[in-house]
C-alpha cells in the first residue's frame, strides 16, 4: 500500500516592499504584520500532525515557520526546491521524497504552480486563484502523488 501523508504549503507572510527593498531580496524580511502572522501560523497548524519543516532559504520564508518549528521541537530545513524561481518539477520530486508529514515555506511563483499544476491535473481542491500571504494549502499525498488539497486563509 503506498504511504499517506500531508504537506501543509505556505505562502510566506507579509515582508517588506520589493521595490522599496535596497539590500539582496533574499535577505528581505517579514514586516511587524508578516511575523503576528508567522505566530498566529502556530495556533492554526501546532495541532496537526507536523515531523519536519522545510523553507526557502529566503528569510522571510524561514521567519514564516521558525515559530511553528520552534513550537514543534523541530528545526528549520532549507531545499532550493522551494526558492523563488524553483521549478514545477523540484518542487514536486521534493513532494515525492518525503516520508514524514512536513510544513513547507515558499513563495508565490513556488505555489502558484503547483496549485496550477494540481489544478489543470484535476485534483479536488485545487484553485490557483488561491494564495494570499500567510496561507496555507492541505496537501494529500498518496505514494509521492497529491491527490486532494485544501485551502487554509491566513490566520487573523
Amino acid at each position: 500500500m503506498a504511504s499517506r501523508l500531508k504537506v501543509f504549503l505556505v505562502r510566506h507572510a507579509k515582508a517588506g516592499d520589493r521595490v522599496r527593498w535596497t539590500k539582496p531580496d533574499h535577505i528581505r524580511p517579514l514586516t511587524e504584520a508578516g511575523l503576528r502572522q508567522a505566530e498566529a501560523l502556530v495556533s492554526q497548524l501546532a495541532d496537526l500532525r507536523i515531523e519536519r519543516v522545510i523553507s526557502s532559504r529566503y528569510v522571510r520564508c524561514v521567519q514564516t515557520v521558525q515559530p511553528l518549528a520552534t513550537a514543534l521541537g523541530l528545526s528549520v530545513e532549507t531545499d532550493d526546491a522551494l526558492a523563488e524561481g524553483a521549478g514545477l518539477d523540484e518542487t514536486l520530486a521534493l513532494f515525492a521524497s518525503l516520508d514524514r508529514p512536513a510544513a513547507m515555506s515558499t513563495h508565490g511563483d513556488v505555489l502558484e504552480n503547483v496549485i496550477g499544476h494540481l489544478q489543470g491535473a484535476g485534483v479536488p481542491g485545487a484553485d490557483a486563484r488561491l494564495g494570499k500571504k500567510g496561507s496555507t494549502w492541505v496537501l494529500d499525498l498518496e505514494g509521492g502523488d497529491v491527490t486532494a488539497g485544501t485551502y487554509l486563509e491566513p490566520p487573523a
